[in-house]
């Protein structure tokens, strides 16, 4: 069932009201409570890498587990990957649409906007019948930012939305992140340059939880939270106490793009670290 508030009813985000030309209403379906939650947006390229998947997923998991709603536009991509992440997590999730929200863009993403509707919330600023237009997805990153306590820009290239919604957090005054990439991938360029310009890297996904004021969830029995995938390189890695990239890609049959993405996600975790090309233990997990 779609509802309206309106900027002046108790109900409506007090973060949201604040920011520089807020929504006059927005548009709700879902559980409204979890605007009263702790929020961290989560985005990213449309055209992202393997690696930036990961990594979304991983990070919208962990901070899911603690408490926190994850916040996202559920665009194709990072987007989606947050999403999921929390989902997975059985944790909580907020859209922001840049339409209304009887319609659904990107439309494969139809059963996840299902999903969301029943375990989460959806919002948008924009009544029934509003298509997506070039500039409705620009105004809806305010409100993405808007809602959250903090933003976590995970891949972006050079002339990225997300780095519109890095802009719209800074001027709001939230914590701004951004997750390393590899130099020589395009995907990487934006989220990188705004590290050059002195965003916060994202090194520990538990930092953000931290910066929050939340203690992280205990870390015992780790190897029960990994994935299979995950579970696998460490195994190889602790096998032989340090491995190159090559020797993870032998030993478990993953592409080495995949290898990448999961050994950043272990070493955000603190489990392992890499160096001149070799990946070691950081953390003895059972």
């Amino acid at each position: 069932m779609i509802y309206k508030l309106n900027k002046d009813d108790p109900g409506f985000p007090e973060m949201l009201r604040e920011i520089n030309m807020p929504p006059s209403q927005i548009y709700c379906n879902g559980n409204v409570e979890l605007l009263k939650s702790p929020c961290v947006a989560i985005v990213g390229s449309r055209r992202c890498t393997q690696y930036g998947v990961t990594v979304a997923k991983s990070i919208g998991k962990r901070l899911a587990e603690n408490g926190v709603t994850i916040v996202s536009g559920m665009a194709r991509g990072i987007d989606t990957a947050a999403h999921k992440g929390a989902l997975e997590a059985d944790g909580n999730t907020i859209a922001v649409f840049g339409c209304g929200l009887d319609l659904c863009y990107p439309s494969e993403n139809r059963g996840l906007k299902r999903e969301i509707e029943k375990n989460g919330l959806i919002i948008s600023e924009y009544s029934v019948g509003m298509e997506a237009k070039p500039f409705t997805f620009p105004e809806r990153n305010r409100i993405i930012s808007g809602i959250s306590e903090s933003v976590i820009i995970v891949e972006a290239a050079n002339r990225s939305g997300s780095l519109i919604t890095a802009e719209l957090a800074a001027d709001q005054s939230r914590n701004v992140y951004a997750v390393p990439g590899n130099i020589t991938s395009a995907a990487s360029f934006g989220s990188n340059k705004l590290i050059r310009e002195g965003v916060t890297p994202l090194i520990l996904i538990d930092d953000v939880l931290t910066d929050m004021g939340i203690t992280p969830g205990c870390e015992e029995n780790i190897m029960l939270r990994l994935g299979e995938d995950e579970r696998s390189i460490y195994n190889v890695v602790k096998k032989s106490s340090e491995v190159t990239f090559e020797e993870i890609c032998a030993a478990t049959g993953l592409s080495p793009a995949a290898v990448s993405g999961v050994v950043t996600v272990l070493e955000m975790k603190g489990i392992v670290v890499s160096s001149m090309g070799k990946v070691f233990i950081d953390k003895i997990v059972y």
